[in-house]
């Protein structure tokens, strides 16, 4: 993103965004259920292209019989990919899954790493999932996760000009100061979810279009 007049903007327009955030949602937080700390990282991996309520319906049994990475890695493939049928892309997860299972046992003593490095080393794993965990779990911001809610806000708000989900979160990671990084994910899918959905509709009214009333007439494509 280029320093000039309109990342200057952009950043004066970020830190009114946040503000919001930060009062609306002081002590953000996944609505992923779950139990142990390797269930989160199975949930989120469920999570892609698949809507929260939609994994919680389904965690809510799978769980009883998986909750450490040891279970996951017992798993035989072919009954676990039954199980999770009911979610898209369910036979790449179910494999990633496993797979990132066995790896943690094997290389982190059952543990879920800390890192953002070896975190998405793990199946299933990348930028936006590696960092939803660190936050999640451990309380650690080492980068902001952009999701198609996050996506379609800093659309909306003009605060990126990228399309790649891991550009937007380095352009929004220049925008916003680190102490405020973990208001971004959670506090904009909370926002997304309970006042401005993405379907086109008159927000003139919602917080944060009044911020920036511009937003109100930009609905970007989702990609």
């Amino acid at each position: 993103m280029r320093r000039d007049a309109t990342f200057a903007e952009r950043r004066r327009r970020a830190a009114r965004i946040v503000a919001y955030l930060r009062k609306a949602y002081p002590e953000p937080a996944s609505e992923l259920a779950h139990r142990t700390p390797f269930q989160f990282v199975v949930a989120v991996i469920l999570s892609a292209q698949c809507t929260d309520k939609a994994v919680n319906k389904l965690t809510a049994t799978l769980f009883k019989k998986y909750g450490t990475p040891a279970d996951f890695a017992r798993a035989d493939p072919a009954a676990f990919t039954k199980e999770i049928s009911s979610v898209p892309f369910f036979r790449n997860k179910a494999k990633a899954i496993i797979a990132a299972a066995r790896a943690v046992e094997k290389d982190f003593g059952g543990r879920v790493p800390r890192t953002e490095r070896a975190l998405v080393a793990l199946p299933g794993v990348g930028y936006k999932t590696a960092h939803v965990i660190l936050g999640e779990l451990f309380g650690i911001w080492e980068g902001i996760a952009t999701d198609t809610h996050v996506k379609r806000f800093a659309k909306r708000f003009d605060l990126t000009d990228n399309d790649n989900l891991t550009r937007i979160s380095k352009d929004l990671e220049e925008l916003v100061p680190k102490k405020d990084w973990k208001y971004v994910n959670n506090g904009l899918v909370l926002y997304g979810r309970y006042v401005c959905p993405a379907r086109p509709h008159d927000c003139a009214s919602h917080p944060l279009t009044k911020i920036w009333p511009a937003a109100a007439a930009r609905w970007p494509k989702a990609k």
